[in-house]
């Protein structure tokens, strides 16, 4: 599978499937989760709702993935994960690293051929970005799925991403 990085607004990139980092409601909230789901409209927004009302009532768990249709968004799919808060007090990097793990085997099982990724938990939960980097480039650099050739991970702007070139030549 070939690993791009990119830097760009992942609400605008073609691909088969557009990860998000999605809160464990599935109904929206702020960052890449609330720009995921103003973009993809009342479409993705109810089946979040549906998938709340069956599997999920009590969320979905920290780590695991699920897909919903892209609504309005320029993808088939969208698999929603719910990444970790980050914790100087406890290691939650497998956590971290499940996110990658599952979504790729969600988009896999769809039949996907392309998926973009963010960079997940370095927002708004305050995961350090390099080691972030660290984290999605460890998941996305020897995952061997069977119909993905391609996956992006979108980094919002050109610190981000000269960060995670940084991290990848190095490692």
């Amino acid at each position: 599978m070939e690993l791009a990085l990119v830097q760009g607004d992942i609400t605008t990139v073609r691909v088969d499937a557009i990860v998000n980092a999605a809160n464990s409601s599935l109904l929206g909230g702020g960052g890449v989760d609330g720009a995921i789901h103003r973009r993809g409209g009342p479409a993705m927004l109810a089946e979040c709702r549906a998938l709340r009302a069956s599997r999920y009532g009590r969320g979905l768990p920290t780590g695991q993935a699920v897909a919903t249709t892209a609504g309005n968004l320029p993808a088939r799919w969208v698999v929603h994960t719910v990444g970790p808060v980050w914790s100087a007090a406890e290691d939650r990097s497998e956590l971290l690293r499940d996110c990658y793990v599952n979504s790729l085997r969600v988009a896999d099982e769809l039949g996907a051929g392309s998926v973009a990724f963010p960079l997940i938990s370095s927002g708004v939960y305050r995961w350090p970005v390099e080691d972030a980097v660290r984290q999605a480039l460890t998941v996305l650099g020897t995952a061997q799925p069977t119909n993905l050739t391609e996956s992006r991970l979108v980094l919002f702007d050109a610190t981000t991403l000269a960060t995670a070139e940084r991290v990848r030549n190095a490692g």
